[in-house]
């Protein structure tokens, strides 16, 4: 059996199955790439909003763990799903108590939660009366002694892992923060290769 398709029909096309399909316009190709670019773009954006990103290290208050260059990938997911942890590192939106146009997003550590009683003895940090062990600082608390201060309904207490003299400016200078100025959790170092791996 065969199939006939006339000169009126030059823009049609017989399939090897046989079956007659129009071939598409410019305007039709045109349109479904403007398409399929829009909704990757959606997706792009909804998981750059929603899902993760990547933050670059600025400043020197996170050292010895986190190093100025470095590139973070950041869970934003997670703070739909939980509160913060003591011990994670997170990125939050600046205070406005701290006022540093310059640097709009912080890198820090949680170290008290909700309920929690936070204070420094003696270049040692306290919570809720007990020492707190810190392998990731290189040097006690040399800013003097803080508190004790209590962490309200959802609010943390964060700090610099960099422990020297007036290297991070963190809630001993602007207090306690509300969960909502958290933006994400920084899960892994990713560049450069020889630091990359798991915070």
């Amino acid at each position: 059996m065969s199939f006939f398709v006339g000169r009126e029909d030059s823009k049609r096309q017989v399939s090897a199955q046989g079956y007659v399909h129009e071939s598409k316009s410019f305007t039709h190709e045109l349109w479904d790439w403007t398409k399929s670019i829009l909704v990757a773009l959606l997706v792009v954006i909804i998981v750059h909003q929603f899902g993760f990103n990547l933050s670059t290290v600025r400043g020197h208050s996170m050292d010895p763990t986190l190093r100025e260059g470095e590139w973070l990938f950041v869970n934003k997911a997670i703070t739909y799903l939980k509160a913060p942890s003591r011990g994670e590192i997170v990125i939050l939106k600046e205070p406005e108590k701290l006022a540093l146009p310059q640097h709009p997003l912080l890198v820090k550590r949680v170290v008290a939660i909700a309920g929690d009683e936070v204070q420094s003895r003696q270049g040692a940090l306290y919570v809720n009366g007990d020492k707190v062990t810190e392998p990731y600082a290189d040097t006690p608390i040399e800013d003097g002694d803080f508190g004790p201060t209590e962490v309200g309904p959802g609010q943390i207490f964060v700090m610099g892992d960099n422990r020297h003299l007036a290297a991070s400016a963190d809630s001993r200078m602007f207090g306690v923060i509300p969960i909502s100025l958290v933006q994400g959790r920084a899960d892994f170092v990713l560049w450069p290769l020889d630091m990359a791996g798991k915070l």
